[in-house]
């Protein structure tokens, strides 16, 4: 059993925040967006990425629309420092885009960072520095003055740094790192210390990034603690409020939802959650939340696809299958119940109306993603899954009694094969219905007419030798009904449906699709299917088909006491 937690680990208290406005706030414009792919989620790959591989993210960062990227730690590592020179003498840096580089609040580091930064336009040099009381105490032996010393100390040598570089525009980011785990009221002293040592200006503001670098709480409490800093922060109008979430207790993207709410403005992460431990928050996820609200994320996810290959291919890191917007299975139900919900829904969704199909937050297309597998079919699925992969696969729509019917034989065959797909499934319906085992098989037919009667000769085989019958009726299936009967075999025709077909996106015609409910003299009901390129030809196959099902199920055609009549020796072997 687990330890008793009580007696382990604290609690942390409610923030006493009279009259928080946080939950009262709907989120109506994307934040700005600042990807730390390339510095934070780096840093946390099993093997941290080359220079090609780093490039090769950084053109899809600016592709999809991030303005502000932190590009590595150059003071850290030989391989960062040359890839933000590769950046700025290879001209790869869009002009409206910042790079930004990390640095700890150390002489020494702050200047092979500024120095990494020579002849950049404009940049981001970003300080951090933990001063929660666990690093204070246990890791520095430094005490709060100590810590602000420190901090104003690294603001004031990048601000006289920065004068010194002609040509390029330096913005300061400063972090107090854990500050999740930090007395707010300490947190505030730091961060007013630091605007006011770089004489932030509403035309020069300074980025106050207050990361939950470690998940410590609920997302509501770290809520509080923003609008708390929102609120009491001097020269606010002159600071760009950050926030930058970890998924410790794996609500990072609420933790930044709801930041936001607060009075955050900008947002650091990483592309599908990379990053430390369980990650950064979730930039996809949550730029995609929004979008799903109506609210343009300024981002562009239209090819979640291509996104997700090029992280992959760069990064080693796998994408969940359930991972939200971007997973392989994340559009896909297998679920019955599900199934029929989605493919009533998008037969009911127009195109110019609001999004209203259940159980898909949003249209699958707008990212890119198609509707193929949007419906798979195992054990668990029911008639609509059938229904709806026939329909899009194969433009065949069964009627509704059918759908029940086939749909249990599909199980039966997913019970012992697992997961079927639209080719197997086209399989099962074509020798169910279409071309079922069958001692009749249509030949050929030719229609007359006398005066207001339809007459047809319909050509059949059996055993290999075939036979005309004729009948006449007021159409052509009626016509061959009663040219069944002159062979003694009795159906009835219950319903009937035909329906045009488009090619299929296997290749081949347009074809028309018949089905036919017949019933035996017992009262026994069975449904045949056609298809061909002429609707009367598809209408006698599916006929014949039913016929032949009836057959198959021992069913008995004979008039009542016909004995040895023509079906007798039509049916003969002799």
């Amino acid at each position: 059993m687990l330890a008793n937690p009580a007696s382990k680990y604290c609690a942390f208290q409610p923030i006493r925040l009279h009259q928080r406005q946080w939950p009262d706030v709907a989120l109506s414009r994307p934040p700005i967006w600042m990807s730390t792919d390339l510095r934070d989620g780096n840093q946390a790959l099993f093997e941290p990425m080359d220079v090609q591989r780093k490039l090769r993210l950084f053109h899809l960062l600016c592709n999809i629309g991030f303005k502000e990227i932190e590009v590595g730690f150059p003071s850290a590592s030989q391989v960062d420092f040359d890839f933000v020179r590769c950046l700025i003498e290879g001209g790869h840096i869009p002009e409206d885009v910042s790079i930004e580089v990390l640095s700890h609040a150390r002489t020494a580091l702050i200047e092979r960072s500024m120095a990494s930064l020579r002849g950049a336009r404009r940049a981001i040099v970003h300080v951090c520095n933990a001063i929660a009381p666990a690093f204070r105490e246990n890791v520095f032996g430094m005490k709060p003055k100590q810590i602000v010393k420190l901090t104003t100390s690294a603001t004031s040598l990048v601000r006289q740094l920065a004068q010194e570089m002609a040509g390029t525009k330096v913005l300061f980011q400063y972090s107090p790192e854990t500050f999740s785990g930090t007395e707010l009221e300490f947190s505030l002293e730091v961060c007013n210390a630091v605007t006011e040592t770089w004489g932030a200006r509403p035309d020069d503001k300074v980025i106050l990034n207050l990361p939950a670098s470690v998940e410590m709480a609920t997302p509501n409490h770290y809520a509080d603690q923003i609008e708390w800093m929102h609120r009491h922060l001097a020269r606010r109008d002159s600071v760009v409020l950050s926030v930058h979430t970890h998924n410790d207790r794996g609500t990072g993207v609420a933790a930044a939802e709801l930041a936001l709410m607060a009075g955050a403005e900008r947002v650091e992460g990483c592309l599908f959650g990379n990053g430390e431990r369980t990650g950064n928050v979730d930039i996809v996820t949550l730029a995609l939340n929004l979008y799903g609200q109506g609210v343009s994320p300024g981002l562009d996810f239209s090819d979640i696809g291509s996104v997700a290959r090029i992280f992959e291919a760069c990064t080693g890191m796998p994408i969940h299958p359930r991972h939200p917007y971007a997973g392989e299975l994340v559009f896909t139900a297998f679920s019955g119940s599900h199934q029929d919900a989605i493919k009533k829904g998008l037969a009911a969704q127009r195109k110019d109306a609001p999004w209203k199909v259940p159980y898909l937050l949003v249209d699958p297309a707008d990212i890119g993603r198609n509707y193929d597998a949007l419906i798979r079919v195992n054990s668990q699925s029911g008639k609509g899954g059938c229904a709806w992969l026939l329909q899009t696969h194969y433009g065949i729509s069964m009627p509704r009694k059918l759908q029940a019917e086939f749909s249990l034989k599909v199980q039966k065959e997913a019970e012992k094969e697992g997961e079927v797909s639209a080719e197997h499934m086209w399989r099962i319906f074509s020798q169910t219905y279409v071309e079922p085992a069958s001692p009749l098989r249509y030949v050929s037919h030719r229609l007359n007419e006398e005066g207001a009667v339809q007459g047809v000769e319909l050509v059949v085989e059996m055993d290999g030798r075939r036979h005309v019958l004729c009948g006449h009726g007021n159409g052509p299936i009626d016509a061959a009904v009663h040219a069944l009967r002159s062979a003694g075999i009795v159906v009835r025709v219950q319903s009937f449906e035909e329906q045009s077909l488009s090619a299929s996106r296997e290749g081949g015609e347009a074809r028309a699709c018949a089905f036919l409910l017949l019933a035996g003299e017992t009262g026994d009901e069975c449904y045949g299917a056609g298809v061909d390129e002429n609707i009367v030809t598809a209408s006698l196959r599916a006929l014949l088909s039913g016929v032949n099902r009836l057959i198959g199920g021992g069913f008995c055609f004979f008039p009542s006491g016909g004995g040895r009549g023509p079906a007798a020796r039509l049916f003969s072997k002799e």
